[in-house]
């Protein structure tokens, strides 16, 4: 538990009870159906604080995460970053996307769970779903830690990003390249790279870098291409 307390060491976590229980009720459940379904392939508890929540929540005090009202977690897998941002901010609601349905079945089990009642975890393709109406341009940002270049990772989040929002992908450490190559494929898909982030905190380390691309105009009907095209032939 003292471990799991740092998580409230990061800038703009707020503190309580409420969080902590939530915050241990989460990856107990998460390592005990890890045991059946591959969710993580990190099991030791303060490992998992670290890589898990402490990383998700490196955002936490961005003008960009405290200025919006809903949040899309593309590709959340066992519900990374979604689901920790989600106990950190409740007033905000957050939609968690994956395509792989025994994942998503297993964050909205445990959401309900520990009465996490802010997230909606829903099963499908990016290329999919960024076409519905319900769902296109919708929200003020897209969080996505999956593991995709940042061209493909764009075109699969900067679709469901409002005019005005934007997309924050968490990148290693070397990513400086991998963005400078993307960035023709995110001004067509109606993005502008803003920054590149390095979050720091007292006796916290973050494994990634924050992309931050701002949505300036609305992404063209052709994108999403059709679905495994975005990975196979990313943009240039």
């Amino acid at each position: 538990m003292e471990e799991l307390m740092k998580v409230f060491d990061i800038p703009g976590v707020d503190s309580s009870d409420e969080k902590l229980r939530q915050l241990s009720g989460y990856m107990e459940g998460i390592l005990d159906f890890n045991e059946s379904i591959n969710l993580t392939a990190i099991t030791d508890r303060k490992e998992f604080i670290a890589k898990h929540y402490i990383d998700s929540l490196m955002c936490a005090a961005m003008d960009e995460i405290n200025d919006a009202d809903t949040v899309i977690d593309v590709g959340t897998g066992g519900g990374f970053p979604g689901v920790p941002l989600a106990i950190a901010f409740p007033e905000k609601k957050f939609t968690l996307i994956d395509s792989l349905n025994k994942r998503i079945k297993i964050v909205n089990q445990l959401c309900d769970e520990l009465e996490i009642k802010n997230v909606r975890a829903i099963h499908g393709r990016a290329e999919e779903l960024a076409r519905k109406k319900d769902m296109r341009e919708q929200f003020d940002i897209c969080v996505s830690r999956a593991v995709a270049n940042m061209a493909t990772l764009s075109e699969y989040c900067l679709p469901f990003v409002k005019v005005g929002g934007s997309f924050i992908a968490y990148k290693g450490p070397d990513c400086e390249s991998e963005v400078k190559e993307a960035s023709n494929a995110i001004e067509k898909l109606g993005g502008c790279l803003l920054r590149i982030e390095s979050p720091e905190a007292d006796g916290v380390a973050f494994d990634h870098r924050l992309i931050v691309v701002k949505k300036i105009a609305a992404t063209a009907v052709k994108f999403p291409r059709k679905p495994g095209t975005p990975s196979k032939e990313p943009m240039k």
